[in-house]
């Protein structure tokens, strides 16, 4: 079985207990060896909660971490592998965070839980 990395959206998901994260994913979290997440959702986060777009109890600097620590997902660092294969990839998706995930997914042989369409088209295994 794979090892998982979470993009951004699961992430949140599993946090907040969001039902958009099925019990097949949830199930695949608990039973998975390593979950990731890429730290490019730290990123993503900070700048949604910034812009508005997305409402946290504490701030994201503070929430981060906490998120990551209580559900046990490591933080997978970009090294620059990850940032050149990202800007070879084939245009099917132009969010950058997203193309980065991808780019990481690729490298590392991992299924990405995920609920955007466009992952699949880069060969990524996924699971929502």
């Amino acid at each position: 079985m794979k090892n998982l990395l979470l993009d951004t959206c699961a992430l949140l998901w599993l946090a907040s207990g969001d039902p958009a994260l099925s019990q097949k994913a949830k199930a695949r979290i608990e039973e998975s060896e390593l979950v990731f997440v890429s730290a490019i959702s730290a990123w993503e986060i900070a700048l949604k909660a910034k812009k508005g777009e997305l409402v946290l109890p504490i701030p994201a600097n503070e929430w981060f971490p906490r998120a990551v620590a209580q559900h046990g997902v490591v933080v997978l660092p970009l090294v620059p592998e990850d940032l050149i294969a990202s800007a070879v990839l084939p245009d099917h998706h132009r969010d950058p965070a997203d193309r980065f995930i991808v780019a990481q997914a690729l490298s590392r042989d991992l299924c990405v839980v995920t609920a955007d369409a466009q992952f699949a088209k880069y060969g990524v295994e996924t699971l929502v």
